[in-house]
């Protein structure tokens, strides 16, 4: 069995009256990519906060590579890397400046300052602009630096906080493959995201959190079996009275009722159980008006665990924004 990196017992979290973070409990295995997916206002940044000793436990109980992170925080720092939402770059340094005052921070030796920058450095392709000041990289040239960066010490957990938000999809693929780059190094990358394909392709497991609680967890491929194997999407002249039939089939493993469209989890092959579903609908009186069949996605997952799609951001946001790689030193 997997040792686990990070062990999280019953926290909990307050801002004033909002509880961001829920009794909520997991474990990240050692080298794996572990996402937390969920909206913005859901507690993902909170608890990357706290394990990262930003935040002080205000309840529970959180280990961070053997260490208790209410009372070894310093050896904590040593064990991580962090790479913010924000931008924690020092625009007026270089490529190699910015490493270089990095490692030198974390007291690295000269020669393995050297040479970890230099294989920071082929690893992200920066290469050609090693000598050139952050200010004047393109976004995701500076992610990619911050990526570097958080990596300078070799921690044994990556902390990513929406690495890829507001990349185009080209961007956000390469940021992936250098993501599982840094896994076969064997570093550990515990991430938050709000989009449901990151968190498909990207991770080993997933855990959606939604209002301060872990709703779920499981590979994707587990959370998206679980809604069976097939989904069919049927509008009709009467969702409700078409829902209480189809409730009634065996194969049909759940039925989600929204304003326009009948959501069916269905455990067999749905070009199976169409015919017969159709049948029951004309049976009864009860038109077709339109269908679609598709495997679940992640999106499917979140709806039916949650019971809603992602929602824009929430508190704890406003909480959060003030948060800055300051804060560790």
């Amino acid at each position: 069995m997997a040792e686990n990196v990070i062990e999280v017992n019953n926290l909990e979290h307050k801002y004033g009256d909002l509880k961001a973070v829920d009794n909520i409990s997991f474990t990240v295995r050692k080298g794996e990519i572990f996402s937390f997916l969920g909206p913005n206002g859901a507690g993902k940044s909170t608890v990357i906060n706290i394990l990262t000793t930003l935040r002080k436990i205000q309840k529970g109980e959180a280990k961070v590579n053997g260490y208790d992170v209410a009372k070894e925080t310093k050896a904590v720092r040593r064990s991580i890397g962090i790479v913010f939402q924000m931008m924690c770059l020092d625009y007026e340094m270089t490529v190699f400046e910015n490493l270089e005052y990095h490692g030198r921070i974390y007291s690295m030796p000269k020669e393995e300052r050297k040479k970890r920058i230099d294989e920071l450095i082929k690893l992200t392709e920066l290469e050609s602009k090693r000598n050139v000041l952050a200010k004047d990289l393109s976004g995701g040239m500076k992610r990619r630096l911050e990526l570097a960066r958080g990596l300078m010490t070799k921690p044994a957990v990556l902390f990513l906080d929406e690495p890829t938000v507001g990349f185009d999809i080209q961007t956000r693929l390469r940021m992936w493959e250098y993501l599982r780059s840094i896994k076969k190094e064997g570093t550990t990358i515990f991430l938050t995201t709000h989009y449901m394909e990151e968190a498909d392709q990207l991770s080993d497991r997933i855990s959606i959190i939604d209002h301060g609680k872990i709703i779920t967890t499981g590979t994707g491929t587990e959370l998206k079996n679980q809604l069976g194997k097939d989904i069919i999407y049927l509008e009709t002249s009467d969702n409700q009275a078409a829902a209480d039939i189809l409730k009634t089939l065996e194969s049909v493993k759940g039925v989600n009722e929204d304003t326009e469209f009948l959501r069916l989890m269905i455990g067999v092959d749905a070009t199976h159980i169409l015919p017969k579903i159709m049948d029951m609908m004309r049976q009864n009186g009860i038109e077709i008006t339109a269908v679609n069949i598709k495997k679940p996605s992640m999106d499917d997952v979140f709806v039916h665990y949650t019971g809603h799609g992602l929602r824009e951001g929430g508190s704890e946001d406003k909480n959060n924004e003030s948060e800055t790689v300051e804060a560790l030193t």
